[in-house]
């Protein structure tokens, strides 16, 4: 089998794929070049610069697997890698501790001017007032987003004797008192802490979570840490306060626009920026490298991925016949979450009348993946979709009758906490999905 590589990719990665498979390394084409070559080539191994797109797909007459050594796929045209039944795999974990390690290097070089106290010496002035920092010791740290890397991030800052506030809907408060966090709301982190860093994935939810409401309730001496993605903090209110005096700083590695050649604050002088390198060490880029490495071995010798990205691996058979209800369950899973304020104990799913009657396990992990998407974003996948629910302690029940109602198939996804619920109902009505009922 031949893997082709077209981006720059990690020399510890090229090799485990070379120990088992011809490996050959062509970066920087145009789509033409690479619609030349694909068609010979069995897995594909990228980065951010190639774009993999459905012209590209259609091309791929061989290809099984597509390996993108890092987080985000919008490279990538998935509906079309789907169609064609090809796996798209990511590297959700590679680069996590890089990221954390960035948040603390930020939160310390903008409480002791690191950046500006080197330009200035080395412009020979000696500017030590000017210059005078703050200790972060005993200080609160807010971290919006409790995940994988604010997890790390505040598990370092209670190294430094930090007090940790957090929100995370879907962090339990069993949960908190294990990592040794206090969870509550945005607005209540925005009024106490000293830092705030933001760790959540960008979607409709977390876009401008902080805005210029959170900035005016700020305390003068708190600082904003951005080392996420672009946009959740909005960067007009960030510069408004900035300029103001509402806070006394920032330190931003991700902006809305990349490069940011309009970005408000970037020239402040109470501002310290860096151009997105939170991923950027050479560990995580072996990391990442190694673990697409990985996949793609495992895939092509028959094996099973851990970080797909679509579900194309079942059957043709069956995925035919269960398509649309992964479709319908995924819909339904995201429009229950956003009907829902808070967290929830459980996601029971029921399958009523024919469909009953199938392997419908596919089907109740897109209803999961669709729930937890509304908070998580693009980390959530197919494979990972009940691990993160587990690891949430939110319990997923399924249940199935052959007892059609209204029918010949339905299934309900319904959200529970403690005793109140909010639930949707659908069924696939010949080529459409529909939702039929939302609660009642």
């Amino acid at each position: 089998m031949k893997v082709l590589v077209s981006d720059s990719l990690s020399e510890e990665g090229i090799a485990k794929l070379r120990e088992h498979f011809t490996v050959d390394v062509s970066t920087g084409m145009t789509e033409d070049e690479l619609v030349g070559l694909i068609g010979e080539y069995d897995a594909l191994a990228i980065r951010s610069g190639t774009q993999v797109t459905r012209r590209v797909i259609e091309a791929a007459e061989n290809l099984k697997i597509i390996g993108r050594a890092g987080v985000g796929v919008d490279n990538i045209d998935i509906p079309a890698a789907t169609e064609k039944g090809i796996i798209v795999v990511n590297a959700p974990e590679g680069n996590m501790l890089s990221a954390a390690e960035h948040t603390i290097a930020m939160m310390l070089s903008m409480s002791r001017n690191i950046p500006q106290a080197n330009a200035s010496l080395k412009a020979g002035k000696w500017e030590r007032k000017k210059f005078m920092g703050v200790e972060v010791n005993n200080k609160v740290l807010g971290v919006v987003g409790l995940g994988r890397i604010g997890a790390e991030v505040a598990r370092r800052a209670q190294g430094m004797d930090m007090k940790i506030l957090a929100y995370d809907p879907f962090i339990s408060e069993d949960q908190a008192k294990d990592m040794g966090v206090e969870m509550t709301s945005v607005k209540d982190i925005a009024s106490r802490a000293d830092y705030i860093t933001v760790h959540t994935p960008l979607i409709k939810e977390t876009r401008n979570i902080i805005d210029a409401a959170e900035f005016a309730i700020m305390k003068p001496t708190a600082r904003v840490i951005n080392c996420a993605r672009g946009g959740i903090i909005n960067e007009q209110a960030l510069a408004d306060a900035l300029k103001e005096g509402k806070i006394a700083g920032a330190a931003v590695d991700v902006f809305t626009t990349e490069p940011p050649t309009e970005c408000p604050f970037v020239y402040l002088d109470n501002t310290i920026v860096t151009p997105h390198l939170g991923a950027s060490t050479a560990e995580a880029q072996i990391n990442v490298a190694v673990a697409v490495a990985d996949e793609i071995v495992s895939v092509l010798q028959g094996g099973q991925a851990k970080n797909t990205i679509n579900i194309p691996s079942i059957k043709p058979e069956i995925m035919s016949l269960l398509s649309p209800y992964l479709n319908l369950a995924e819909t339904m899973g995201s429009v229950v979450a956003q009907l829902v304020d808070g967290n929830y104990d459980a996601i029971e799913i029921s399958y009523n009348g024919e469909v009953a009657d199938k392997d419908v396990r596919p089907v109740t992990v897109a209803a999961i993946k669709g729930v937890l998407e509304n908070v998580l974003g693009s980390a959530v996948n197919y494979v990972n979709a009940p691990s993160l629910a587990k690891s949430r302690n939110i319990n997923v029940v399924e249940s199935k009758s052959e007892r059609a109602v209204g029918y010949s198939s339905s299934l309900s996804i319904k959200l529970v906490k403690d005793l109140t619920f909010k639930s949707v109902t659908g069924a696939v009505v010949g080529d459409e999905t529909k939702i039929t009922m939302i609660d009642d």
